[in-house]
């Protein structure tokens, strides 16, 4: 009796497996290549920053029932520091607000120029969310979500347009489309991951691996200038002087859209 064997490509046993990671490996290079040329993307502007963020209004709110919670019970210590995580979460709030103001700012300059600048982000919630969520905001306004595997996030968020898209599993995959299209870059307070995001982007600059210009806007000075002592390196000698250039500060949507734009032409 004749048989019929799956065929290797449909094998999910086998794609799965160890022996198959090259074969993902390039699926998620070439398969985010054909779609993006598809829907015509070309030219990015990336937000980057905390998953952690939340709107003002999601914050308030949760400050709001820390409060009185622990009106009800002031000497309960859990609640105590349900409390202070609360405040954290309300005075990072502002940068959600801005991400999302920035990002609708700059899709509607790009669409009434007619430029082909897209908002791209890692396509989670926080900063991430805030930037697809801007760009949302404008009437045919789209945007790429490069989303990654993760336990505690489940897909992208829903401002993504779902044509744009992405999951990816493997880092540095998704690395490389955040930059391989990117002729900008603004990276709002964020955590270990935005901190390699940075200093990765940073580095392919400084070594000559991206050779394209690429003005970065580290918005948020408070945050930086405590977290990342460029200055410092500089001092020591660890990088040059003329290193420091390669970034921007902003406090303010208003400074970053004129500085972005401006760069950007």
């Amino acid at each position: 009796m004749s048989q019929n064997p799956e065929k290797a490509y449909k094998n999910l046993e086998f794609l799965n497996s160890p022996a198959a990671r090259h074969i993902r490996i390039l699926c998620e290079y070439e398969e985010t290549r054909q779609r993006l040329l598809r829907e015509r993307v070309h030219d990015t502007i990336v937000f980057f920053g905390s998953a952690r963020t939340k709107d003002s209004a999601a914050a308030q709110k949760g400050l709001a029932d820390a409060q009185a919670a622990i009106a009800a019970n002031p000497d309960d210590a859990t609640l105590k520091k349900a409390l202070r995580r609360a405040e954290i979460v309300d005075s990072m709030s502002q940068y959600y607000d801005d991400a999302r103001e920035l990002s609708r700012r700059l899709t509607s300059w790009s669409m009434e120029r007619g430029r082909s600048f897209l908002i791209s982000s890692g396509g989670g919630p926080g900063i991430m969310e805030a930037a697809n969520r801007g760009a949302a905001d404008v009437d045919g306004g789209r945007s790429v979500g490069l989303g990654i595997s993760l336990p505690f996030e489940q897909g992208v968020n829903e401002w993504v347009t779902p044509e744009l898209a992405f999951e990816f599993h493997y880092f540095f995959t998704r690395k490389y489309w955040f930059l391989y299209q990117c002729k900008a870059l603004v990276i709002f307070p964020g955590g270990f991951g935005t901190m390699d995001e940075l200093f990765e982007t940073l580095t392919l600059i400084q070594t000559g691996k991206i050779k394209k210009a690429l003005p970065i806007v580290l918005f948020g000075s408070d945050y930086w200038s405590r977290v990342v002592n460029l200055e410092a390196m500089a001092e020591f000698g660890t990088v040059s002087p003329e290193d420091l250039d390669l970034v921007h500060r902003s406090d303010t949507v208003d400074d970053a859209f004129a500085y972005l734009t401006s760069e950007l032409g």
